[in-house]
């Protein structure tokens, strides 16, 4: 039993590694589909008209790396006048994000509000849904 010892113990190291912490956390919350997403910066703005170009120059990539690589030097030698139209749409998206996002939060607000006030009917109109598995079940017997 030379080796007895320091495989336990080491076994025991390894162990405590690679244990799973269980988070006692509530964790994210769930995301509302209907709020408006974020709008792309100045470079993401230049990226989207960079790919198009890139694709038709070179058809046979298939590498987003390869895309990403080129677009990011690209940008990086890009002088600010060059840059200034992809910031202009930039600004006129986040313009149009902001309206959408106060029109957003306006929504909810009176939503939330017409919600609590509809709580006892919205639970008396669930239904729940017969398959039929059941009754098939006890024809067969």
């Amino acid at each position: 039993m030379k080796g007895g010892k320091s495989k336990a113990a080491g076994g025991s190291k390894s162990d405590a590694k690679l244990a799973v912490k269980k988070g006692g956390g509530k964790g994210k919350a769930a995301k509302d589909p209907n709020k408006p997403k974020r709008p792309p910066s100045a470079f993401f703005v230049f990226m989207d008209e960079f790919r198009k170009q890139y694709k038709e120059k070179n058809p046979n990539n298939k590498s987003v790396a390869n895309v990403s690589k080129a677009g990011g030097d690209k940008w990086r030698s890009m002088s600010d006048a060059e840059k200034s139209s992809f910031v202009k749409k930039a600004d006129k998206l986040k313009a149009q994000y902001q309206k959408n996002l106060e029109s957003y939060e306006k929504g909810e607000s009176q939503k939330a509000a017409d919600d609590n006030s509809e709580v006892e009917e919205s639970d008396k109109s669930k239904s729940e849904v017969n398959t039929g598995s059941e009754e098939e079940e006890e024809e067969d017997d």
